[in-house]
């Protein structure tokens, strides 16, 4: 015992930045990060493969964890007039930057990778908080109440 008085003991727990008051940042930064190595292929010509952890059965039975490939889609689209745009997400619907404004104007596929990187400052920054809390809000406004199981 007279060796572990000799120690600074503390209650400590580790950070989870995804359960904390802003880990929906933590979720639109890997987004981010993702969308900005995708542009960055596509501006190299190179394939870009994301991948998923799944757990998949072998030949003997035994249950493995694997990476599997997902799809991922573009943060950019051209729309009619061949303007190029890049728009935020926060699960299938797009992130108002201001009210109304929900993309931001490209130039050219090259500009893409340094736009995400402005994104992520502002993210950083807390400057979009706001518009993230209202778009969970509204995502989990979709989202019922599982009902109580009956203890029969």
């Amino acid at each position: 015992m007279s060796i572990l008085k000799s120690l600074k003991l503390a209650a400590a727990a580790p950070a989870n930045p995804a359960n904390s008051e802003h880990g929906f940042r933590a979720k639109l930064l890997r987004y981010l990060a993702e969308q900005k190595a995708l542009a960055e292929a596509e501006i190299a010509g190179t394939s870009f493969a994301a991948t998923r952890r799944v757990t998949r059965t072998n030949v003997e039975g035994e249950k493995i964890r694997v990476d599997a490939p997902r799809a991922v889609r573009k943060g950019w689209f051209t729309d009619a007039t061949g303007k190029l745009f890049f728009q935020l997400r926060y699960g299938s619907k797009p992130l108002e930057f201001a009210k109304g404004m929900n993309a931001v104007e490209v130039q050219n596929l090259n500009e893409v990778p340094e736009i995400i990187g402005s994104i992520i400052e502002a993210i950083n920054a807390g400057e979009l908080d706001p518009q993230l809390t209202a778009a969970i809000a509204d995502r989990k406004a979709n989202f019922k109440p599982k009902a109580k199981k009956a203890n029969a």
